[in-house]
């Protein structure tokens, strides 16, 4: 398993997780990447955090991180998630090298180069979608959509 953000400029690191990500684990990944990430893009601390609000990490996140603002959002609507679709490049190019990893190890190094090569220019029109995504959830009454 793998765990990152992106802003409107920029990408957060990879970070593989060893581990199944329970509400303890997740609170470590914030702490560890995201708080970082936030004071990186937003230093006046004007940004929000959007979540899949997974029961393990809206379990304990209010709990322990204050000074993060976070996205209300429902729980499981990938097509709301505009992260998903980072997923889903780094799923498929991965997917495209021509040999198989046989280890982790092996598995990591394309993980780590196809998602740094996702291109910037990305970020900004994920974040504009979610108006189009939002509306497009509402019109198919909570069925997936086209995003």
């Amino acid at each position: 398993m793998v765990w990152s953000v992106f802003s409107w400029q920029f990408l957060g690191s990879l970070v593989l997780v060893p581990d199944s990500v329970n509400a303890i684990r997740h609170v470590e990944l914030l702490g560890d990447h995201l708080h970082p990430f936030m004071l990186y893009c937003h230093p006046h601390g004007n940004g929000v955090f959007q979540q899949d609000n997974c029961t393990s990490h809206r379990s304990r996140l209010d709990e322990h991180s204050s000074d993060l603002s976070v996205m209300n959002w429902p729980p499981r609507s990938p097509d709301l998630n505009p992260i998903e679709h980072l997923w889903d490049v780094l799923e498929k190019d991965v997917k495209a090298h021509h040999t198989t990893p046989a280890t982790l190890t092996e598995l990591w190094t394309p993980l780590a180069d196809v998602w740094q090569a996702i291109p910037v220019e990305r970020f900004p029109k994920l974040v504009e979608s979610m108006p189009r995504r939002v509306a497009a959830v509402i019109k198919a009454r909570g069925s997936p959509t086209c995003f």
